[in-house]
């Protein structure tokens, strides 16, 4: 990581911990009714959707298509925020009850722009962190704003060679 980055360490969520925390989050979503479906914030709130759509029985899926953050060389923690374009916002009505699904909401400038797309839809993310949490009805796990999140789709699991053996030992954790 950067030492000018705004992060100071990083937390891998594993694709069993992404699957365990979709399934608690459906269930939460359950107990409050039935949703007329699903709206998915791309790209990060598709996998979150299809887990959540399986576990409530939803078929209708739509997606808000927003970018809010643009390659700053390295990819991962060395990207930054950039402004938030909508590539796709036209979801029709306001979203009175649909489920709006992301990944994670950090700054809350994502949240925000989509919350004015549909301003009655229940929005609902795997993890939240300080500055976006206001902007979101519910999340499973909340994070400190300087921890940068590594989903499953965005790395390579390889061989790890022993520390024994000249391998180097990851800062990555599971837990804030």
């Amino acid at each position: 990581m950067s030492s000018s980055s705004r992060y100071d360490d990083e937390i891998v969520i594993s694709w069993p911990e992404l699957h365990r925390d979709a399934r608690f989050l459906s269930e939460e979503l359950h107990s409050l009714g039935a949703w007329k479906g699903i709206v998915a914030i791309t790209r990060g709130g598709l996998v979150p959707a299809a887990l959540v759509a399986r576990e409530l029985e939803i078929r209708l899926i739509d997606t808000v298509c927003v970018s809010s953050y643009g390659a700053g060389g390295g990819g991962g923690a060395e990207q930054h925020q950039s402004g938030v374009n909508v590539l796709k916002g036209s979801v029709s009505g306001d979203g009175d009850g649909f489920l709006l699904i992301d990944d994670l909401v950090d700054t809350g400038r994502t949240a925000q722009v989509v919350r004015q797309l549909l301003p009655k839809a229940y929005f609902a993310t795997l993890y939240a962190k300080p500055a976006g949490r206001p902007f979101v009805d519910t999340c499973v796990k909340e994070f400190k704003q300087n921890k940068w999140i590594y989903f499953p789709w965005d790395i390579d699991y390889r061989f790890a060679k022993p520390i024994r053996d000249g391998g180097r030992a990851s800062r990555a954790s599971q837990t804030d």
